[in-house]
C-alpha cells in the first residue's frame, strides 16, 4: 500500500508494486483497464486518504505491475504539485480556481485542456471531546463563534440554549483548525461564509483566516488534536471521526446528523461551479443554505484533477485506468465500505465517464 507523506513538491518516490481490483463499468463508460504496467504518482487531499488505500489495494488484483503513490499532503499541495508536474494527478477538495487553470498545468500538452471530476463525497464532522457530553447540538452562528474566538466556554448562553438538556462544563474551549492549507477548511469556511455571514466575513479559502484556536497539520492532525485535548472541538472528514462525538448542525428547524445520503442528497441538487469549463469540468457548487432537513449541507465533494494530454504519453492509460475505476460503481462502494462516502449518483457518474473519455491515450 502506497499512502505516504513526501516533503517536496514531485518528489513523490516509487514505492511498492500494487494491485488493482476487478472492476465494474462506469456507468455510461469503459470497464477499467486490466494488465497495466508502469507507475503513476499522485498527492492532495488528506480526506481521501482512507478512500485512496482502499482503491489502490483493490486495483492491484488485475494489474500487479502497476504503482500507484499517493501522498496525501493537503488539497493545496496537491493542486501545487499538478501544476508543477510533479505527479500525474492530483486530489483537492476545493475546485481549481480560474488563475490556476489559466496557468496551465506542466504535466499537460499545452491548450489540450484538463480534467476535473468529483471522486470522492463526504460529509464534514464537526467532532468533540467535552468532559460530560455526547451529544451536541449547534448552529452555523454559533459555530462560527466559536472558531473565530467569540464564543470562549462551552457554558456561554449561546451554547446552553442550543443544548437544554446537556451538562455543560464551564471550561475554556479549544477549537482546533488546519495548519495546512486545506480544501476542508475552504469547505468548512464556504458554509459558515453562507449561513452565518454576518459572523464569518472571511472570504473562503485553503488557508484558516483567523488567528484563533489552535493549528494541527492534516485531517489527523486535527483528529489527533481533538482526541488528546480536553474540552476540544473541530472539523474533519468524517471518516476520520472514529469514537470522538460528532456534533447536530441545524438545518431549517431541525439538528441533523450527518449521514452519506443527506450528502449525496445536498449534492445532487447543487448547481455547477464557478470555473465550469464544459464536459471535462464537472465543478459543483454545494448549496449551503438549504434548509431541507433531508440534507446535510456541511459536505465536501473531493475532486481528481488530470490532464486531457499529457507531456508524457505513457501515463495516460495508467491514470484513465485508474481514475476510471476509483470513479466506477466498484471503486465508489469501495470507498463508501471504507471511508464512509456517498457514492456518486447515476447521473453524475455518467457525466464523470464522458469526461474520462477525453484522455488522449494513443
Amino acid at each position: 500500500m502506497n499512502l505516504k507523506r513526501i516533503g517536496t513538491i514531485g518528489a513523490i518516490a516509487v514505492a511498492g508494486t500494487i494491485l488493482l481490483a476487478s472492476c465494474a463499468a462506469n456507468e455510461g463508460g469503459e470497464t477499467p483497464a486490466a494488465g497495466l504496467s508502469g507507475t503513476i504518482d499522485g498527492a492532495g487531499a488528506s480526506s481521501q486518504g482512507s478512500a485512496q488505500e482502499a482503491w489502490i489495494a483493490a486495483f492491484q488484483t488485475e494489474n500487479p505491475d502497476l504503482t500507484i503513490n499517493y501522498d496525501p499532503s493537503g488539497s493545496g499541495a496537491g493542486r501545487e504539485a499538478f501544476i508543477a508536474g510533479g505527479v500525474s494527478f492530483a486530489g483537492t477538495d476545493s475546485a481549481l480556481k480560474q488563475e490556476e487553470i489559466d496557468g496551465g498545468f506542466a504535466a499537460c500538452v499545452p491548450d489540450t485542456g484538463y480534467i476535473q471530476v468529483p471522486a470522492y463525497i463526504s460529509p464534514i464532522a464537526i467532532i468533540f471531546n467535552i468532559d460530560g457530553v455526547d451529544e451536541l447540538n449547534l448552529d452555523a452562528v454559533t459555530l462560527a463563534k466559536i472558531f473565530k474566538g467569540e464564543i470562549t466556554t462551552w457554558d456561554d448562553a449561546a451554547i446552553v440554549a442550543l443544548n437544554p438538556d446537556a451538562t455543560l462544563p464551564s471550561a475554556p474551549i479549544t477549537a482546533v483548525h488546519r495548519s495546512d492549507d486545506s480544501g476542508t477548511t475552504k469547505n468548512f469556511a464556504d458554509y459558515l461564509s453562507k449561513v452565518a455571514p454576518e459572523v464569518w466575513d472571511a472570504e473562503p479559502a485553503d488557508p484558516f483566516p483567523y488567528a484563533t484556536g489552535e493549528a494541527a497539520q492534516g485531517t489527523s492532525g486535527v483528529v489527533d488534536a481533538v482526541t488528546n485535548g480536553t474540552n476540544t472541538i473541530g472539523y474533519a472528514d468524517a471518516s476520520k471521526a472514529g469514537d470522538l462525538g460528532t456534533a447536530a448542525i441545524k438545518v431549517g428547524d431541525e439538528f441533523v446528523n450527518y449521514t452519506p445520503e443527506a450528502a449525496a442528497a445536498v449534492v445532487d441538487e447543487s448547481p455547477a461551479g464557478d470555473t465550469n469549463n464544459g464536459e471535462t469540468d464537472l465543478a459543483i457548487k454545494i448549496d449551503r443554505t438549504t434548509t431541507d432537513p433531508t440534507h446535510y449541507p456541511l459536505v465536501l465533494v473531493s475532486y481528481i484533477v488530470t490532464c486531457v494530454e499529457f507531456q508524457d504519453a505513457e501515463v495516460a492509460p495508467l491514470v484513465k485506468g485508474y481514475v476510471s475505476y476509483i470513479t466506477s460503481e466498484a471503486g465508489q462502494a469501495e470507498a463508501a465500505s471504507a471511508a464512509g462516502a456517498a457514492p456518486l449518483s447515476a447521473d453524475l457518474s455518467a457525466r464523470v465517464a464522458t469526461a474520462l473519455e477525453a484522455i488522449v491515450t494513443n
